[in-house]
């Protein structure tokens, strides 16, 4: 398992490392800034010797009229040092996180429907918000860091061992032990930090969940067992902070004891030292003085390797995103479907869905042929949804072939195939944004007389012209300022303006109130008018004009033909006629009571 995982974590390290060298120029003008403020730190600590051996012992009062220009100019330098290193990192993460976030938004949108039914919404929403924010700290701040960090080491070596070698050497020796917790703690760090994102998005997707649910929860009083919920997620999330905490505190907690025993023998050393002759004041000074800004970086380096660690543990877990695979594929050559009417074949059909051992549909057989309306019914769980899922490339079929005019669909592009199908399903799913763009969704050049006349068809335009923008009002989210059966109509509008050959009904008037039915209904009537329909369809008095019916039940066609003759047959579909009108049923059997 190591073996396999270790060069898959460090190429994808590599990747983000491509990333900031892409804007290399930029990276090169904060690496240039950062030298200006190691420079100038540099600049300082040998400054502590002319004011204390030149100015306060010596009393040169031409050093004292020309040693505060030269402090301004250093400082001026190394405030442009530090905005140009600020400004230009900073760009630098900025950018890195809009390509992640393009590059994950872009990952996410091409992966087929089964991704989505596994993964949870909330964690996706994490993946592309906190955990993409943390690694912008790590560009950010922490290479930032690194840079400013490592320019200010070297600058400030050079100053100590300038000033006094040996004492140099001595406080050089502490170094080694002071990066000792940094990496012990480092792989601490990351790993929690890895458990605390994981609880983060656990806590994301509970959130989703119960603010979309929030109608139900409150209609069966649970918000209490839902606050209970939330504060256990939460403690959760807590305890792995807290863990995190822990361990980045411990590393500079470590690292300053370290460092405190080193300034400890140095004062001790370098004091003898100036008692006894071999060095001055001010030397001494400047020296203490480089040594006490140098183990300032030093401390700091935990820090940095404790962000770069949360950084690359959030990396992984995009990378987990980026680097998934759609299974649903267009071929090497593939066929572009023509417009016009389609016939749809499904020739040995069998299909299971990932993780589960059962198959939804073994061995369907079925011919529709073009501007067919073809109903599909069936107990819930039978197989409906999934068998018409298959046609425009949800999934793909486990065995045997579905054909569109004689061409199996994966050697067609996924775009054309998908251009030939139009979808309404039992909840209307429409987007926060006005009664014209969602109508014209899916087909946004669209004119506005086209997208009346659909809102017409779909007998949507007289309840949209009751709106104060009218076809400009916005309906707010998921439609939530519509009632069901407008919701409904703006989505067969939308269907009917995408003018699609083949046509996907799953239950699209289950839901709905009589009133609203009857209208959705005629609506649906002109929708299907010269198209192949499949028609899922839970009440069976809504299927009277279908040219055929199949009863589906435990994966397999069970029954086909029109309602009259599968009434006579008084099989399943008879048994299902019955389960919803019993009480008619009974009145014809039994006339008399």
């Amino acid at each position: 398992m190591k073996t396999f995982t270790l060069p898959r974590i460090k190429a994808r390290h590599r990747r983000i490392w491509a990333l900031i060298k892409e804007n290399r120029f930029r990276l090169y003008l904060s690496i240039v800034s950062s030298i200006l403020v190691a420079a100038t730190t540099g600049a300082t600590a040998l400054l502590i010797k002319n004011v204390i051996d030149d100015i306060f012992i010596a009393k040169d009062a031409a050093m004292l009229w020309k040693l505060p220009y030269v402090v301004i100019i250093l400082f001026l330098v190394r405030g442009v040092g530090l905005y140009g290193q600020e400004y230009f990192m900073s760009y630098v993460g900025l950018n890195i996180i809009k390509s992640l976030r393009d590059s994950l938004y872009d990952r996410i949108q091409d992966l087929p429907l089964a991704f989505f039914q596994r993964m949870k919404t909330g964690v996706l929403m994490s993946r592309v918000t906190n955990d993409v924010a943390l690694i912008r700290s790590m560009v950010s701040d922490a290479v930032k860091a690194a840079f400013r960090d490592f320019f200010t080491i070297i600058g400030l070596t050079v100053v100590i061992f300038y000033r006094d070698w040996k004492l140099a050497l001595i406080a050089i020796i502490i170094l080694p032990a002071a990066f000792f917790p940094v990496f012990e703690f480092g792989q601490r760090v990351r790993r929690f930090t890895t458990r605390g994102q994981e609880a983060m998005a656990d806590l994301f997707a509970f959130l989703h969940e119960t603010f979309a649910g929030a109608k139900i929860v409150k209609a069966f009083g649970m918000e209490s067992h839902e606050k209970k919920r939330f504060f256990k997620k939460n403690l959760r999330l807590f305890d792995f902070e807290i863990q995190a905490v822990v361990a980045k505190a411990l590393s500079p907690a470590i690292m300053e004891l370290l460092a405190g025993v080193g300034i400890a023998f140095i004062i001790w050393y370098g004091g003898k030292s100036v008692f006894e002759g071999t060095s001055t004041l001010g030397t001494f000074s400047s020296f203490i003085g480089a040594v006490l800004m140098l183990y300032d970086p030093v401390k700091k380096i935990s820090r940095v390797n404790n962000a770069i660690q949360e950084g690359l543990a959030a990396a992984d877990r995009i990378f987990d995103v980026l680097e998934t695979e759609s299974d649903i594929r267009d071929p090497e050559r593939p066929v572009t479907l023509t417009p016009g009417p389609h016939s749809v074949t499904f020739k040995d059909v069998s299909f299971t869905y990932a993780g589960v051992d059962t198959p939804v549909l073994k061995n369907i057989n079925l011919d529709v042929a073009a501007g067919e309306i073809l109903a599909l019914v069936g107990m819930s769980g039978g197989g409906k949804t999934s068998l018409v899922n298959l046609i425009p490339r949800f999934f793909d079929v486990g065995g045997g072939a579905v054909l569109i005019d004689g061409i199996d669909i994966r050697h067609a592009a996924v775009v054309s195939l998908r251009s030939q199908i139009a979808i309404v399903t039992q909840e209307p799913i429409l987007f926060n944004d006005t009664v014209r763009n969602n109508i014209a969704y899916g087909n946004p050049d669209a004119t506005t007389e086209a997208v009346e006349n659909a809102a017409r068809s779909a007998y949507a335009y007289d309840f949209v012209q009751t709106f104060p923008n009218k076809f400009d009002t916005t309906i707010g989210e998921l439609g939530s300022r519509l009632s069901g059966g407008e919701k409904q109509r703006i989505c067969i509008a939308r269907a009917l303006l995408k003018d699609a050959p083949i046509l996907i009904l799953d239950e699209a008037t289950s839901s709905l109130d009589a009133e609203s039915e009857k209208l959705v209904q005629m609506a649906l009537e002109n929708l299907m008018r010269g198209r192949t329909t499949f028609v899922i369809a839970h009440r069976l008095s809504t299927i009277a004009y279908a040219h055929r019916i199949i009863v589906i039940a435990g994966g397999r066609i069970v029954e086909e033909g029109r309602h009259d003759d599968l009434m006579s047959r008084r099989g399943e579909y008879f048994k299902l006629y019955q389960m919803q009108f019993a009480n008619e049923i009974q009145e014809e059997l039994n006339p008399a009571g």
